[in-house]
């Protein structure tokens, strides 16, 4: 009872392909799941045995005469025996089918969803920055965590109760035309009507399912604002703000889920309201019948056991329907996910880059973010390997755009950037990333140990060379003085170390990995005098032979820098020192 329109026909053909390594387990689940059929079908029996049989007077069934043994049926209380024994044994293989089928609905299950998650987040690792600039954090994580497991509702949840009931609908079916058609036709008279039911259903809620998962995304990005600026946030005394933000959009998403919920309330009572109906029709027809002699006590008490049965599967299938919906929705965000194309990638036929000499051009350059204004216009300008670049101007210059354009975490809008004498489209990423060091304005260091912090940038490096590194950025005294030395756990984004503990963690990490091309963007701007001076110097020792851009606010800070450049409005405007300017007379000191 699904919706079969294109879109959907096209999501399950993408959701069989991601499910293929499971594909053994689905089976193997769905063979279970068929092995319930026969258990469903037999579940009468032993009352039809008890009631026909041993309190009336006909025979056993003939298809069940040949396994039972002529001196069970010689004796009632025997054949009463027999038939509770049946019970119990139909029950036991019942649960075991259960079981079976539960532990592997876990392992599928879990499974796919993990497989989903990572495909997920390899991809939104490989988007560039301009997208997660664009979309922001809290909807990516949503999509991870919460869109995610619909790849195991519907593989799982969905799809295999759904066949199985479409089997015991079918196999129900013959068995009750097999006793009394008239009643088979009594019962399958709701089916339109459930049809009718889901397709109407159907038609009116994806948009709202779609609508429902857009809010809460929503809701994260307030938490996660709110909770990544909280100093800022305790600061201005803005917690019952951000919590009544927080609010409304809560607000906005719980009335959403009610309406859903009331929907979703409205959909099932329908249908247990028509199922009732059929059943009171059937049961009306039946007792004629058997007023009439047509049918047995018996047989109508399997035919009535038959038919709660039967109306399950089409109970399951409606219920389906409407929790697909959701699925469906949150599948197609992850998919949707998938398709976006990353607009920074590797070259088809990449050129090796062993270690770069350092020599860096930009040749006519222009950059914007999306279809905003450009951020630098017709920028050009060539600096020697080994040349310490300063790069002053105001905020929104277009300085760090600059260095963000070197390891191409983007791509220029116009014209090319060279690292010794090739366009830096030219090599992989990999090769490309590995010739720089990068130190920030704001130390990114990860939940981890100080030791894993510093290697991070060069993962195999060995413990005493992590030390040396630490020397260098004259940060092993106070890291050895920690209660687990390196091993010490420096707390989400390292916030159980100060501002200048982190930065030289971070430039540790520089030292370790030994980049021949080093970024230093606004590295002091958030330490005192005192600190800066200290960092300044490890920094000047960690420039020597490097190809470096220095970019500050405060032109104190770039007395280490042998060439100089100011931007304004994306725009050079003076360059002195070693840079050479293309199109524009550069200034000696």
């Amino acid at each position: 009872m699904a919706s079969t329109n294109p879109g959907d026909r096209s999501l399950f053909r993408r959701l069989t392909i991601q499910a293929r390594p499971y594909w053994g387990h689905i089976s193997a689940i769905l063979l279970l799941r068929m092995f319930g059929v026969p258990l469903a079908l037999l579940t009468p029996l032993p009352v039809k045995i008890a009631v026909d049989s041993v309190v009336g007077s006909d025979p056993i069934p003939g298809f069940i005469a040949p396994i039972v043994p002529s001196a069970l049926s010689e004796s009632n209380l025997r054949l009463l025996a027999f038939a509770a024994g049946l019970q119990v044994t139909i029950v036991l293989l019942g649960q075991l089918q259960e079981l079976g089928s539960y532990a592997l609905r876990a392992i599928a299950g879990q499974g796919l969803v993990k497989e989903f998650r990572l495909m997920l987040f390899a991809h939104l690792q490989r988007l560039s920055l301009l997208y997660h600039d664009t979309h922001g954090l809290a909807d990516s994580v949503y999509r991870i965590q919460q869109d995610a497991p619909a790849i195991r509702e519907i593989a799982i949840n969905s799809v295999i109760p759904t066949l199985a009931s479409a089997v015991t609908l079918v196999s129900m079916v013959f068995v009750i035309v097999r006793i009394d058609w008239q009643l088979a036709l009594v019962a399958l008279a709701v089916s339109p009507v459930l049809f009718a039911l889901a397709r109407y259903y159907n038609s009116r809620m994806r948009g709202r399912y779609r609508d429902a998962r857009r809010t809460e995304s929503d809701s994260i990005r307030v938490v996660q604002e709110a909770l990544g600026a909280f100093r800022v946030v305790k600061a201005f005394g803005r917690e019952i703000k951000e919590q009544c933000r927080f609010e409304e959009r809560a607000d906005i998403g719980v009335r959403m889920r009610v309406r859903l919920g009331v929907a979703e309330g409205a959909f099932g009572l329908l249908v247990n309201v028509t199922i009732a109906l059929g059943t009171a029709l059937v049961l009306y027809v039946g007792v004629r019948n058997v007023l009439d002699g047509v049918l047995s006590l018996g047989d109508l008490f399997v035919v009535l056991a038959y038919i709660a049965q039967f109306y399950a599967p089409l109970r399951t299938i409606s219920r389906q329907t409407a929790a697909l919906q959701s699925s469906l929705v949150s599948m197609e965000r992850g998919f949707d996910l998938l398709d976006e194309t990353p607009d920074v990638v590797d070259p088809a036929n990449p050129r090796q880059l062993g270690r770069a000499a350092g020599a860096v051009e930009f040749r006519n350059v222009s950059f914007a973010y999306g279809s905003g204004q450009d951020v630098l216009d017709d920028v050009s300008f060539r600096v020697e390997a080994g040349t310490r670049l300063g790069l002053s101007g105001r905020t929104g210059a277009g300085k760090t755009t600059v260095a963000s354009l070197l390891p191409r975490f983007y791509d220029p809008t116009a014209g090319s950037v060279l690292i010794d004498g090739v366009d830096i489209r030219e090599y992989s990423l990999a090769d490309l990333r590995a010739q720089f060091a990068i130190v920030l304005q704001e130390p990114v260091l990860f939940s981890t140990t100080v030791s894993e912090n510093i290697a991070y940038g060069w993962p195999l490096a060995t413990q005493p060379e992590i030390e040396a590194a630490a020397r260098a950025a004259n940060i092993h005294e106070f890291v050895s003085g920690l209660p687990d030395g390196y091993e010490t756990l420096v707390g989400e984004r390292g916030m159980r170390l100060s501002g200048g503990e982190r930065q030289r963690v971070a430039l540790a990490r520089a030292f370790l990995k030994d980049a021949p091309i080093l970024i230093l963007d606004e590295p002091t701007s958030s330490v005192d005098t005192r600190t800066e001076a200290g960092i300044m110097e490890t920094m000047e020792r960690l420039m020597v032979g490097r190809t470096t851009f220095m970019i500050a606010h405060r032109l104190s800070t770039l007395d280490y820098c042998n060439a100089r450049m100011e931007i304004e409005d994306g725009v050079v405007v003076s360059a002195s020192g070693s840079v050479e300017m293309l199109g524009l007379a550069a200034t000696s000191d």
